[in-house]
């Protein structure tokens, strides 16, 4: 059964990529999964047909026959447990991965969400710039962090994994200029945007954007 995932009819990130049916987008490419998606609209998210999906109003939903499933980090354990690409068949190897995406979600991605909102919404208060420098150091510890545990290795812990599905994503919502401050990093996003079954991802939410006539 080809499942069906919700995105933004009109996304905000200007095509980019940043938004989370993203995620999903490259972890079914990954798994060479055929999948199609239904749009919704910013209005449609909150009313009862999206909720019942989504109980927060968000994307993107993950339905597959009778099963209904939301948040992001789900969504892609499930595809990964199901299909080869993603996860290593060694169990000890297979709960490292797990425990990257876990990661990335769970503790690196907190202070970049944080930072985007104090820019977009509180920058103007008098508090603003503070609160700004001061998430930014957050992430510089948890980038710092990273950029040792990762060294000169080309993923995470062996072979591409989900972890590193998710944490070059996290790294994307927070781009240049404070991941350039560590190269590994920096060359570590490169690689996972390299990858063709992320270009094809890319390609196919682009693709949305442009029909849409662009996003707001």
């Amino acid at each position: 059964m080809i499942p069906t995932i919700t995105a933004f009819a009109r996304s905000p990130d200007g095509g980019r990529g940043l938004a989370r049916d993203m995620r999903v987008r490259w972890a079914l490419e990954e798994t060479g999964q055929r999948y199609e998606v239904r749009l919704v609209s910013f209005k449609a998210m909150k009313e009862p047909d999206h909720l019942a999906l989504h109980p927060f109003g968000q994307i993107p939903t993950y339905e597959e026959g009778d099963l209904a499933l939301f948040e992001t980090g789900s969504i892609i354990l499930h595809i990964a447990e199901r299909h080869e690409g993603l996860l290593p068949r060694d169990e000890k190897a297979r709960a490292r991965a797990i425990t990257w995406m876990f990661a990335a979600l769970n503790t690196v991605e907190p202070p970049i969400l944080d930072r985007e909102t104090t820019a977009l919404s509180e920058r103007r208060e008098t508090w603003g710039e503070a609160r700004l420098r001061l998430t930014e150091d957050r992430i510089r510890v948890r980038l710092s962090q990273l950029s040792a545990r990762l060294g000169d290795a080309e993923w995470l812990d062996g072979a591409f994994s989900a972890g590193d599905l998710l944490m070059v994503s996290v790294l994307m919502r927070l781009g240049p200029p404070i991941v350039d401050e560590f190269p590994n990093l920096s060359a570590y996003v490169a690689r996972g945007q390299a990858r063709p079954a992320y270009r094809r991802a890319f390609e196919a939410q682009l693709e949305v954007f442009r029909r849409g006539g662009g996003g707001g």
